[in-house]
């Protein structure tokens, strides 16, 4: 999570935090309601999702970023929005596309994520675990798809109450777009949770203890 000033603001990183969950869960919303998992829908899903979240990372640079740290916005911003423009690109559209694009974004929007939270880890509190959290679960996702060939195929029937027997193929693609809509499920979730939880005020040692002695005196 990049540097954010110390000044009360109209918009806070709460608020930046909303606006991520809210296109998290539209992605995650098409994806399970959609009956085609295909690699038309995960790209579509998924280059919506990453050019509305880099529109949000970069409007925050703006009006949530101090003066001189604004890069670090949009640093996290990039990655977001130049794949996510890739992936709306119909004419490119493919099943080794879509493992290619959304592996790339979860290992480089992922690791700067993680690292600026790592970074303002002292500075940001429950911000910075924030980012931590969002940057592990995004390199997870990765790795996740890894794992699934993208041309896996697995052919299976089930018989209904009438006897009749229907056919089916489960595939790499449905699979590793279902990873992608379980993860923009859990990210609408955090987030929305986060962004709706109250800031913490840090309060300096030397602070607390005047405010203790104080309220001794007025008992006394």
């Amino acid at each position: 999570m990049p540097t954010v000033p110390s000044s009360p603001a109209r918009v806070t990183p709460r608020h930046v935090q909303l606006g991520r969950a809210v296109f998290a869960a539209v992605a995650a919303l098409m994806i399970t309601f959609s009956p085609d998992h295909s690699a038309e829908v995960g790209l579509a899903a998924f280059g919506g999702f990453g050019i509305a979240t880099g529109l949000v990372l970069i409007l925050a640079a703006w009006l949530v970023g101090e003066k001189g740290a604004r890069g670090s916005w949009i640093l996290l911003a990039a990655p977001y929005v130049v794949i996510g423009m890739v992936a709306s690109l119909p004419q490119l559209r493919s099943n080794t596309l879509f493992f290619v694009l959304v592996m790339v974004f979860a290992v480089v929007a992922g690791l700067i994520e993680l690292l600026q939270g790592i970074r303002l880890r002292d500075r940001l509190g429950a911000l910075s675990r924030d980012a931590i959290f969002i940057g592990a679960l995004t390199i997870i996702l990765g790795l996740a798809l890894l794992l699934v060939p993208a041309g896996y195929a697995l052919d299976y029937a089930i018989e209904d109450k009438s006897g009749e027997v229907m056919a089916f193929t489960l595939t790499g693609i449905t699979i590793g777009v279902g990873i992608f809509g379980g993860y923009a499920a859990i990210v609408a979730v955090y987030l929305g949770i986060a962004g709706f939880t109250p800031e913490q005020k840090n309060v300096a040692v030397g602070d607390e203890d005047d405010a203790v002695a104080a309220a001794q005196e007025d008992r006394s």
